[in-house]
C-alpha cells in the first residue's frame, strides 16, 4: 500500500498542480486517469522518489521517503519510459537488473514469449523501437517480485497481442491483489478489475 499524506507540488512561479493531496492506494491495479499534460506522469516520479515533493509524506509499508529512502524506493518498480541510462546494456541483462535475482522465471519467460522479445534479447537496447523497449520494462515490472509497480502509459507504442499478453498479467495481479500497481493512462480502461479510479487533476 502506498500511504500518501499532504502531497504537494508546483513549478515555480505557476499554481499548484498538486495541492495538499492525501491518499491510500491499495493492493490491486489503480487506474491514473488523465489527458495528456494533467501530472499522471509527473504524479508517478514524486511518488517514486525521482522527483522532489514541495511538501508531503509518502511511506510504502513501514517505510518513509523522507526517513529511509533507498529502502522506500527498493520497495517499488518504476521507469520513466523515455530513459536512456540502459542503453548501452542488452535487453537480457537490463533484464536481470531490473527485475531483481529473486525474479519470478517462468513469469519472465512468459512474459517475453507473449511480448516477442525472445530475438531482441541479446540486443543492446538502443538498437530497439520505443515498443521493444517498453516490452522490457514491463516485463521487469511484473516478473520482479517489488510490492508496488508505477507504470507510467504501459500500452503506448505496443502491438495489440502485447497488449494482451500485458492485460492478461494485470489481470492476475488485480484478482490475487497482493501487488499495488498505479497504472497512468489518458485511456479510461476497462479490461482490468479495477481496485480504484484516481482521476486528475487533483486541485
Amino acid at each position: 500500500m502506498i500511504g500518501i499524506q499532504g502531497l504537494r507540488f508546483a513549478f515555480a512561479g505557476e499554481p499548484p498542480l498538486i495541492a495538499d493531496w492525501s491518499a491510500r492506494i491499495g493492493p490491486g491495479v489503480t487506474l491514473l486517469y488523465g489527458d495528456t499534460g494533467a501530472g499522471k506522469s509527473l504524479l508517478l516520479r514524486l511518488l517514486a522518489g525521482v522527483q522532489p515533493a514541495d511538501a508531503g509524506r509518502l511511506q510504502i509499508g513501514d517505510a518513509v521517503l523522507a526517513d529511509a529512502p533507498a529502502r522506500y524506493r527498493a520497495q517499488l518498480f518504476f521507469v520513466d519510459p523515455a530513459t536512456q541510462a540502459f542503453d548501452q546494456m542488452t535487453a537480457r541483462d537490463c533484464l536481470a537488473q531490473l527485475a531483481g535475482a529473486d525474479a519470478d522465471l517462468a513469469v519472465r519467460d512468459a512474459l517475453a514469449e507473449g511480448f516477442g522479445l525472445a530475438p531482441h534479447l541479446d540486443k543492446s537496447l538502443y538498437m530497439l523501437s520505443t515498443g521493444s523497449k517498453r516490452k522490457v520494462w514491463l516485463t521487469a515490472a511484473l516478473a520482479g517480485r517489488r510490492p508496488v509497480l508505477l507504470l507510467d502509459e504501459p500500452t503506448a507504442a505496443l502491438d495489440q497481442g502485447s497488449v494482451r499478453c500485458l492485460w492478461e498479467a494485470l489481470t492476475v495481479i488485480g484478482t490475487v491483489r497482493e501487488r499495488t500497481v498505479l497504472l497512468a493512462s489518458s485511456e479510461a480502461i476497462t479490461a482490468l478489475p479495477l481496485a480504484a479510479r484516481i482521476d486528475l487533476p487533483l486541485n
